[in-house]
């Protein structure tokens, strides 16, 4: 007797397999575009197995692919999602069409620039995201006005900004660049807009902000608006992510078509 095949929560399986992340397939289940064996989902409350036939918009969902990892030098002007509501320019629009459908780890907000990683797999986004993975972001900052040690010294301890707390930030003073100053700025848990608000809180306003750093991924020399793939032997060493099986190549080449698809 075999063991019947092991089941996984569909919003899960649905990030796995590149689509989108967790909480966009939650969305798109309550928008009703997701059905199983014909039936139309209104819950994520389901466990699916490879033996169920899951559909997006009416479509197979994409075989699994291996997961990869781009890391891509961000312009300002550009937004981090998908679809912008104001219509404005996404870094997804810039991305080479080769590329397959990919999602992006974490964000960087409209004038922000510098290193955002992007991965196929949604479930590797969201496990790089959390705060447990205990990975600095490391940040070149310029702000108007001239920091005092002892402001930036005290950051290290955390500080609460409208009720926010926000935890240890290292800060290292560059140099004072007539009325701005530069300062290399070091954070875990990267919060929305944290940089901008803590720097407005200590009367310093942020007129540049570049992401240099994202754990052990670096942006190095990558020219802006360039994207580059993380060798696969580096994802096995950082993040114990399995190496791509080649012969599955044209399964893999089959989920990135469907992948495309956004409906």
């Amino acid at each position: 007797m075999t063991d019947a095949p092991k089941g996984e929560r569909i919003a899960k399986v649905m990030a796995r397999a590149g689509l989108c992340s967790r909480r966009d397939a939650e969305r798109w289940i309550a928008e009703g575009r997701v059905s199983v064996d014909g039936k139309v989902l209104d819950s994520p409350a389901l466990v699916v197995t490879p033996a169920n036939d899951v559909r997006v918009d009416g479509k197979p969902l994409p075989l699994a692919e291996a997961a990869r990892l781009w890391r891509y030098h961000k312009p300002a002007g550009l937004v981090t999602t998908h679809r912008d509501e104001k219509g404005r320019e996404t870094l997804f629009d810039k991305l080479p069409p080769e590329l397959p459908r990919v999602i992006s780890v974490g964000r960087l907000d409209l004038n922000s620039e510098g290193l955002i990683l992007l991965t196929n797999d949604g479930e590797l986004a969201r496990r790089l995201e959390l705060p447990s993975q205990g990975w600095l972001r490391r940040y070149k900052v310029r702000v108007h006005g001239n920091p005092q040690p002892e402001q930036l010294a005290a950051l290290a301890k955390g500080i609460t900004v409208d009720g926010v707390a926000y935890g240890s930030i290292r800060v290292e003073f560059e140099r004072q660049q007539g009325a701005n100053a530069w300062l290399t700025m070091s954070l875990k848990e990267g919060k929305n807009r944290e940089i901008r608000k803590v720097m407005e809180h200590l009367g310093l306003g942020v007129n540049r902000l570049i992401r240099l750093a994202y754990g052990p991924f670096q942006l190095g020399a990558l020219p802006r608006g360039e994207v580059e793939e993380v060798p696969p032997r580096v994802l096995e060493q950082q993040l114990g992510v399995a190496k791509p099986d080649t012969s599955m190549e044209a399964r893999r080449k089959e989920g990135r078509k469907l992948a495309h698809h956004r409906g």
